[in-house]
Formats: structure tokens, sequence, C-alpha cells
């Protein structure tokens, strides 16, 4: 079986003999492996929480507490909170050794399923259950295995992400005795893989996150004026756009600190002045069609509809939910009453109005409600720069070839993540069930 190890493919050894497990998802095993249950190699229990409308319970503390959250530490050191002395005597919660695996009962999200390994003595509450294996089980090949059984464990639960997990269901996950020694290896090498495979993960992402800010600097510089968007043609008269770092343009003070000097041939205008934004409208699921026109919501094209409520090309903000989240709509679309659409352009290039409304942080102007809400009467005030219509084409047709380049090479890097993670999960399935041998592997 071909693995990437450290980067490097690499032809992994397998057992010369195996044997059906008996556990569909297991499949083949070792000849000297043997299916087993969990609760047959470990001991498990539940914790509790104190009173929360206790303050005395929560003040002060000296004892580690954890909620199901702290399984996405994977490996835990910090605790979730401490409690006092008094509010441990008086509540269920139950010391759980370092060492031990704790797995998250319920919890949102992926939260239900995920395990964790304590390092260090902790409490925990009642929607988590310790783990403690007994020999000669070793955690650390335990919570690989279990690890690589997290869809399957979520399943034995109905699936549904209401359905809590117990502490029945946590006894019948099939395990498997395997030699010590072998544990032993397997562990050292997933632990010892995974941490590389992760390295390169973190590095891919930071450059994602490079990528990213290169994008948001490159509009804010030229829709502010810092960057000067020229226009040339070739021998045949094509057109094309290239960016000046700096602008050579005759500037002027802009009034505004944060803005500080623009070309002298550009207003500062109140954004109000220029476009209109308009609150979305509501479409119940009734409402929704197996039509072609897009449902634009906070977070992008939710549905479709046969029927458009806006022309298109367009532009959308996220109102709620995704609050200042900026889209542009190519066709005709039904605007979601989870957005802000722009009604009205006033003759402006609608690509530059996007992406002056992506420069400007719109998030940020949102009611201060506890559930953010964009309001377009705190928007249409704001003071900003604008070029005239022939500069506004021109940045946009410019930030268009650019900003795809770089959408496309944040793609390509998010592609190379998710292949790295399909691998990481195929790795811990394949050492943990001994479709490869991996104890002879070097460090």
């Amino acid at each position: 079986m071909g693995f990437k190890a450290g980067g490097d493919r690499v032809k992994l050894p397998t057992y010369p003999r195996t044997k059906p497990s008996g556990v569909e998802w297991l499949g083949d095993v070792p000849e000297h492996w043997t299916p087993i249950a969990l609760r047959r190699t470990s001991t498990r229990y539940a914790g509790g929480t104190p009173d929360r409308s206790n303050d005395s319970f929560w003040e002060d503390g000296t004892i580690p507490w954890i909620n199901s959250g702290a399984v996405n530490q994977g490996l835990i050191t910090d605790p979730s909170a401490y409690i006092t002395e008094d509010a441990y005597r008086n509540s269920s919660a139950r010391w759980v050794t370092k060492g031990a695996l704790v797995m998250a009962l319920a919890g949102q999200g992926k939260t239900k399923g995920m395990v964790a390994q304590t390092g260090i003595a902790t409490t925990c509450n009642q929607s988590m259950s310790a783990i403690c294996p007994a020999p000669p089980m070793e955690a650390r090949y335990l919570y690989w295995l279990l690890v690589s059984q997290y869809e399957h464990i979520r399943n034995m639960a109905g699936g549904e992400a209401r359905d809590g997990l117990n502490l029945e269901i946590l006894g019948a996950i099939p395990c498997l005795k395997v030699p010590p020694a072998e544990q032993q290896a397997i562990a050292a090498y997933l632990d010892r893989e995974t941490g590389r495979l992760d390295r390169l993960v973190g590095r891919k992402r930071e450059l994602i996150e490079r990528l990213k800010e290169k994008r948001t600097a490159l509009i804010s510089d030229c829709v502010t004026g810092k960057a000067e968007v020229r226009m040339k043609k070739d021998e045949k008269g094509r057109s094309s756009y290239f960016c000046l770092p700096t602008s050579s343009l005759p500037k002027k003070p802009s009034g505004l600190d944060w803005l500080g000097d623009i070309p002298t041939h550009w207003e500062v205008v109140r954004l109000g002045r220029r476009i209109e934004l308009q609150r979305g409208v509501d479409i119940t699921k009734d409402e929704q069609s197996e039509g072609n026109v897009p449902v634009v919501s906070s977070g992008g094209i939710s549905s479709f509809h046969d029927k458009a409520f806006a022309k298109g090309p367009g532009v959308v903000v996220g109102r709620k939910g995704t609050a200042g989240a900026v889209h542009w709509v190519e066709c005709d679309y039904w605007p979601h009453d989870t957005t802000l659409y722009v009604r009205e352009f006033g003759g402006n290039s609608p690509k530059y109005v996007f992406y002056k409304l992506c420069s400007m942080n719109l998030a940020s102007f949102d009611t201060g409600s506890a559930n953010p809400t964009l309001n377009r009467n705190l928007v249409h005030p704001v003071l900003v720069s604008w070029p005239p219509l022939p500069e506004q084409a021109a940045i946009a047709a410019y930030l268009d070839l650019e900003t795809a380049k770089l959408d496309a090479l944040v793609e390509k890097v998010e592609a190379a993540v998710e292949r790295l993670q399909e691998y990481r999960t195929a790795l811990i399935t394949a050492a943990v069930t001994g479709k490869i041998d991996v104890r002879n592997q070097p460090s």
C-alpha cells in the first residue's frame, strides 16, 4: 500500500496473514489481532456540572474542569474552567487521570464523537465520558483507533445532530486486541507522521491567509488611490491593464485621517450619494422552486426561484448571518431578506462598487445587537473616496484579472490541504486496523 510519509512516496509493508474482523468498517485484520468491544478493555464514566447559579462554586476554584468543547484540543492541557472543592463535593463531576481519554457524548457541530487525551488530571461534565484503558490496552493506540472510527461512532448514535452518545453505546465500540509492542509502534508512527502532516497543512493554511491578505490589500490600494491602474494597448489595439504600486498622480488631502491623500480629481463623498442599498425580500420555503434564478442569501446562493426580483449584474451584501460578506451576481437574482442589495448604482461601474464594498469592512457597521445585523443607515453616511467612471472601469478590469489569479492560487492550495487531510485520515485508519505494518518504520 502506497503512502506519502513526510512528503515522499513510500511503499509500506503489509502483514503477511490476515483474517476477517467481523466488523464491516474494520475489515480484515492481522491474524494475531483479536476484535474486542471497548467495554472489555476500558472503564467508562461521565462527569457532571456544578450548579451554575451558585457563583461560589465557580469563583477562585482550584480544580480543573472541562466541558465537551475541550476535545478540540486533541491533547487537553487547558481546562475549560476551575471549580471549587465545595463544587466538586456537591456535584457529580468526577476526576479523570492524566493520560486517559475523553469523548464528547454531545455537542455542537462536529464535537460529538470526538476524542482527546488528557495532558492534565481534570474533572469533566456530563456531556463527555472518561475512557480509562485497562492493560494491555495502550491509551495512545486506543486514541488513534477511536479517532479513526469518528464517523462510525457518530452513526452508532443514529447520526442525527440531536442524538447523543451514551456509555452503553461507547461500550459497544469495536476495538482490537493488539500486542502492546505493536500498539506502541503504531502510536509512535502516527504521532510522528500526523505531526509532520499537520505542520505541512499549517504552512499551507498560512500561505492561504497571506494570499487572502494580499488580495485584500490590492483591492484597498486600488479603490483608495494608493496604487494607480493604467491602461495600455498592444500593436493590434487590444487593451490591457497594469498597476503602479504607488500612484504618481497629483494628490490632495482627503480630510480623513485614515485615508490620507487621494488623487486630486477624485471626490470624497458619502457612499449613499453614489449608490443605494436596499433590504432584500423574504422568501418562504414554499415559494422556493426548482427555477433557474438564484436566491442570494448572506452566505451566497442558497436556493433557486422561478422569478427574478433584481436585474443583474448586481452586488449583494450579507445583512444577517454572514453580515458584511459581499457577493457579485452576474445574472438576474432574488436578494434574500438576510441581505442588502445595491438597488441603484447611480451610473457607476457595478463591478467597481463591488470592490469598493469589499474594501470597507462592512461587518463593523452592525446594529450592536447580539446577532450581527448590518444596518444600511450606518453604511450610507460613510465618507469614501470616489474616482471618475473611466477609472472605475479600469480599476475593476484590473482587479478582475489579478484577484482571479489570487483566487486560483488559493483554490489550488486549499485543494492540496484537502488531499493532505484525506491522506491523514486514510493513514490513521490503515495503521490502527493493520492494513499496513509500521512496526519497523524509522523514526
